[in-house]
């Protein structure tokens, strides 16, 4: 029965599919890189326990040693963690440059990172090979398309391959099992009044909460990279119980990071369907704002994730006005990550610093495909 509004599906028993499938996350927006370092901590989380721990390797185009990047502070943080489970290889130069500009160099490091993901690919060590900045590669020609598309069209059955940046050609989404495309909305209050560390993640692609777990590794790696503790909150609406895409990923943090991962849900164990909310719904609500506000005003957190909060509040179950209250007051050093879809966006998106919308192109769930744990729940 199809329903109109808002809901979050409770976890459900789900057979298990074998087969990898390859992502692709593009566009403008911000989240990209991050989306796929979150589903690489799933993939770790779920392993954790197994006889064939998930293994990944971390392929970087365009991102030579000699620059510093948002994701470096998170990959470090997965390093450290699980030392034995990642690998991470980076090509290209330090700075940003155009069609116009490409040299001999950067030709190079592309068929270097290139022959590096073939041999991955080809060698049956890796459960998840994130090809980070591949899709702007080949938008500049510095790789033939034809050849990447065919290797990854035919990679081992059980293999994950995630591939992000912007520019992703058609052949290659024309191959894809899942495409979000990452689109960039832009709040002039928040320019105005110089409001910084409020990023909000919504739309019916996938990547809102895994880049959101992403944000929470970068947290962690920053603190680890300047010897201080960042703490990290991570707080879900709607999600009694247990068993959602999350637990995995955030047992990880808290098994690597106990004293640095804080986690707290609230919520009913049941789907929440506008003009159906019941009184438990509204109680647990607010209980998780409580603990929320405190946590804001609080300072003890440098990043604090609100992950459904705006189906939340799109269903009715907090009033808008004590949430732009809180985030006006945040402490200057503390990031507020929210997620979730919403139809009705509130006023507390008009102080976004960041505000990527999550665009779905296509899922491989739309077609039949079994889902897998760890990666898309």
């Amino acid at each position: 029965m199809s329903r109109i509004g808002i809901g979050i599906r409770t976890a459900v028993a789900r057979t298990e599919r074998i087969a990898g499938q390859i992502h692709v996350y593009d566009g403008a927006g911000k989240g990209k890189s991050r989306a796929a370092l979150g589903v690489v901590l799933r993939s770790i989380g779920l392993g954790i326990d197994a006889t064939a721990p998930a293994r990944v390797l971390l392929l970087r185009f365009l991102k030579g040693p000699e620059r510093t990047y948002d994701e470096d502070s998170a990959i470090a943080a997965l390093q450290q963690g699980f030392p034995h489970l990642i690998d991470q290889v980076r090509t290209g130069r330090a700075e940003y440059f155009g069609a116009d500009e490409i040299t001999r160099f950067d030709r190079q490091e592309a068929q270097r990172g290139w022959d590096v993901a073939k041999g991955a690919i080809a060698s049956g060590l890796y459960s998840v090979i994130v090809l980070d900045e591949l899709n702007p590669v080949l938008d500049l020609g510095l790789l033939p398309v034809d050849e990447v598309v065919h290797t990854l069209k035919h990679k081992p059955e059980y293999l994950e391959i995630i591939a992000t940046g912007r520019g992703a050609p058609q052949a290659l989404l024309e191959i894809a099992d899942l495409h979000s495309e990452m689109k960039p909305h832009f709040h002039p209050k928040a320019i105005e009044r110089g409001i910084e560390g409020i990023e909000i993640y919504t739309g019916a692609g996938k990547g809102k909460s895994t880049s959101a777990l992403g944000k929470a590794l970068q947290a962690i790696g920053r603190g680890i990279s300047q010897d201080q503790s960042h703490r990290v909150l991570i707080l879900q609406w709607l999600k009694g119980g247990s068993g959602y895409t999350e637990d995995a990923a955030i047992a990880a943090l808290q098994q690597c990071y106990p004293n640095l991962v804080d986690h707290q849900r609230c919520g009913g164990d049941a789907i929440v369907w506008r003009g159906q909310q019941q009184e438990l719904d509204y109680v647990e609500a607010e209980r998780g704002w409580e603990i929320a506000r405190a946590a804001i005003a609080s300072g003890l957190y440098k990043t604090i994730i609100l992950d459904e909060l705006n189906p939340t509040v799109d269903l009715e179950l907090l009033p808008v006005e004590p949430i732009v209250q809180a985030l006006l007051r945040k402490p200057r050093d503390t990031e507020v990550i929210i997620t979730g879809r919403c139809l009705n966006p509130p006023d507390y998106f008009d102080l976004a610093s960041v505000h990527s919308e999550m665009i779905c192109h296509k899922h491989y769930a739309d077609r039949g495909v079994q889902l897998k744990r760890g990666v898309d729940f």
